[in-house]
């Protein structure tokens, strides 16, 4: 039987009795690895308390060395930033013929590749801030916009190494620090204005989240220490507002090529005009994580969310083929 909420159709909750050993994938060697502990541990929680077998793989082991251990009957992947979403464990997941939550492997490596995620949304006609690429041997002296813009490294999530800079004697600082993470840089115009997500929960749209910020925008304090940041879902926007914004996270978790879910972050302008700034492919995931919250709003609690994205994992099948399907011309 199909788990029906709110218009929102999964594929069947497996029986725990029926499915193996569930590995959850947390921690890992990135930047976001306390983030990803949590995350992992709440996943955990939520499919024990549902009767399912699980091991975390990953808080005191390194993740490849766990898998070929544990050998899972399947993989809930916790993992953020690096190794997590850039497709490096799913291809090693495939090549185990492992089944896996989220998005494939090309997928996961081109929304965590902001210079190449950015090519492609532009391409597709979706609006994203004016920006230039700096490579390893460009230094940029002054940045290409008006003060403020915003310096981040091309492969980082969860805010790391972005900074907003608001002045001249700030922009060489932001350059050193975003280039300590990632030898290519973005520099972006700062389009200031209303800060959203827009969750995709099995290829649909879940209600938008507004963002309110206690820092001047929603970086790594904001995101992540309890009482910094308001969120208000769903986002009190205009309908047509409303449906664009959703439309355009929805348009971004396509063109990339994602699978079962995602996170789009929205700035609404002054004008009214949205622009997308990245996907997230793997989002925080906690009861209180923003994907989380907009899967509450559309009456999905967490430990039904969880089994969604399990069930979800086993019953799409072989991910490779279903990308080079996807990549297939007609």
């Amino acid at each position: 039987m199909k788990s029906e909420v709110k218009g929102y159709t999964a594929a069947p909750i497996p029986d725990p009795a029926a499915v193996g050993l569930i590995g959850v994938l947390l921690g890992g060697p990135s930047a976001e690895r306390e983030i990803s502990l949590k995350s992992g541990r709440a996943v955990s929680r939520a499919l024990r308390e549902a009767g399912y077998r699980v091991v975390e793989i990953g808080e005191k082991e390194e993740i490849e060395a766990g898998i070929r251990f544990q050998r899972p009957a399947a993989a809930f992947i916790s993992l953020h930033g690096r190794y997590g979403e850039d497709g490096e464990v799913q291809r090693l997941l495939e090549e185990m013929d492992i089944p896996y939550t989220g998005s494939g492997i090309e997928a996961s490596r081109r929304a965590m590749d902001k210079v190449e995620s950015r090519r492609i949304f532009a391409a597709a006609g979706l609006s994203v801030p004016p920006g230039r690429v700096y490579g390893p041997d460009l230094v940029p002296g002054s940045p290409p916009f008006p003060f403020p813009v915003v310096v981040k490294p091309a492969r980082e999530g969860s805010s790391i190494g972005l900074s907003l800079v608001r002045g001249p004697e700030e922009f060489a600082p932001a350059v050193k620090r975003a280039r300590e993470h990632d030898r290519e840089i973005l520099v972006e115009e700062y389009i200031p204005g209303r800060e959203l997500t827009a969750g995709i929960l099995d290829d649909r749209p879940l209600p938008l989240v507004e963002i309110k910020p206690g820092n001047p925008f929603f970086d790594f304090e904001a995101k992540y220490v309890r009482g910094r940041s308001e969120f208000v879902v769903p986002a009190p926007l205009p309908p047509a507002q409303y449906r664009q914004a959703q439309e355009l996270g929805l348009a971004a978790h396509r063109v990339l090529g994602c699978f079962s879910y995602s996170r789009a972050d929205i700035i609404i302008a002054a004008s009214g005009r949205p622009f997308l700034l990245e996907v997230n492919t793997i989002p925080g995931f906690t009861a209180t994580s923003l994907l989380p919250q907009a899967a509450a709003a559309a009456g999905i609690d967490f430990p039904e969310l969880c089994r969604r994205l399990l069930a979800d994992a086993l019953t799409r099948g072989n991910y490779r083929s279903k990308e080079t399907a996807k990549e297939a011309p007609d």
